[in-house]
């Protein structure tokens, strides 16, 4: 379906060898992982919610201003989001169908159907002029994905979703430290989702987080997490005893996961930093290319704020795309392609509904490629990847 839940398996690359390989993407490393690790076993909390957990907590209420939930993927969150948004049976989720499968089928393990929308030709995010032809009296939901890292048209979905009474769960898998304006990404609906994937800014292999931007929905949210258990506010003193409260499940994110992530959310900044000086190189590169018509760059609209999650260039055709990637592949390059649309595919097609044209998900899915961005590529390993793509596009003037 596409490169959300993939890693690299091209091995160890040298920074700046002309004759490494270039893997698409390999993890970032902070460099205080292996001993923020060493603290948590020593002290002998393993589970769920001990010392880096709370630290983690600590952080991203800082830096997102609303309280959230680590759990062990973004799927995960989604899933939670269903469930606090009380989303069951015959209920339909509008969505883009240019997203990972996560985003669909944490509705479709609740019984919800998702009701699979275009997206705009600019930033590809999804469509709002498609929302009145994606209705039904069934709807509950609108689930926008701020491909790339960045920002849907947030202020209108906002008020779509109010005049028809909608819950607004923001799949911002691919967006810490982006922002529309001065609201970071996922605090902007009801609720909002973040992936610490390993293909993510900052990761810690598998992980996820649920930011909870409606006061009236944590408590529920923490009993979810907590296998249906009131256990958070027994810890906390607020109960002599815990017990079942609620459906849930086991969502919460290990002690050994969280002290990774909290060392890579101490060098989140500097991550992004180097991120978004590759994402500027490629930009620049490739202008000369755009202007003479040879592919498309990615847009940026105002007054998005973006994290350079990802690079990507949009071909004239498939049969370019298709090319790049192979001519790349055999410089050592690796480069790659997403997603499948979720409308045509067998699960979408059994579980979900295509509402209007999807002309412009087809159109983009076919011509689009991803190049390697990752936080330890050298500006020499950028020029090359560039080199490579003006030599490709030389050939098809």
């Amino acid at each position: 379906m596409g490169m959300r839940g993939s890693s690299s398996t091209d091995g160890p690359a040298v920074a700046g060898d002309p004759t490494a390989r270039i893997p698409f993407n390999r993890a970032a490393r902070a460099g205080s992982e292996h001993g923020n690790i060493d603290i948590a076993i020593k002290g002998g909390h393993l589970a769920a919610d001990g010392p880096f957990t709370t630290k983690c907590g600590e952080w991203m209420s800082s830096r997102l201003g609303s309280p959230s939930l680590l759990v062990h993927s973004c799927t995960a969150a989604l899933e939670m989001a269903a469930m606090l948004a009380e989303i069951g049976p015959g209920d339909e989720v509008i969505m883009p169908s240019y997203t990972f499968v996560s985003t669909a089928n944490a509705f479709v393990v609740k019984g919800a159907t998702p009701v699979f929308v275009d997206v705009s030709e600019s930033a590809l995010n999804i469509d709002v002029t498609a929302f009145d032809g994606a209705m039904s009296e069934r709807t509950k939901a609108i689930v926008p994905v701020h491909y790339a890292g960045v920002g849907c048209e947030m202020d209108e979905i906002g008020e779509y979703a109010a005049a028809h009474d909608l819950t607004v769960i923001e799949d911002a898998a691919q967006g810490l430290l982006s922002s529309v304006g001065e609201k970071p990404l996922g605090t902007l609906g009801q609720l909002g989702a973040l992936s610490f994937h390993e293909t993510k800014n900052v990761t810690c292999g598998e992980g996820g987080a649920l930011i909870v931007n409606d006061p009236s929905l944590m408590e529920r949210a923490e009993i979810i997490r907590e296998k249906g258990t009131d256990r958070s506010r027994f810890f906390r003193g607020q109960t002599d005893k815990y017990t079942w409260m609620d459906a849930g499940s086991s969502y919460a994110m290990s002690e050994i996961a969280a002290a990774f992530l909290y060392a890579q959310f101490e060098a989140a900044d500097r991550l992004t930093a180097r991120r978004l000086e590759i994402w500027d190189q490629y930009h620049e590169g490739f202008g000369q290319l755009e202007a003479e018509g040879l592919l498309r760059r990615p847009v940026v609209p105002e007054p998005c704020v973006h994290n350079a999650h990802m690079y990507y260039l949009l071909m004239r055709s498939e049969q370019e795309r298709d090319g790049l990637i192979r001519y790349l592949g055999d410089r050592g390059i690796g480069a790659v392609f997403h997603y499948v649309p979720l409308h045509s595919s067998p699960a979408g097609r059994r579980f979900g509904r295509a509402a209007g044209s999807l002309a412009v998900t087809d159109d983009v899915s076919a011509r689009l490629v991803r190049l390697p961005l990752w936080p330890e590529m050298a500006g020499e390993d950028v020029a090359r990847v560039i080199s490579a793509v003006r030599g490709f596009a030389s050939g098809r003037t």
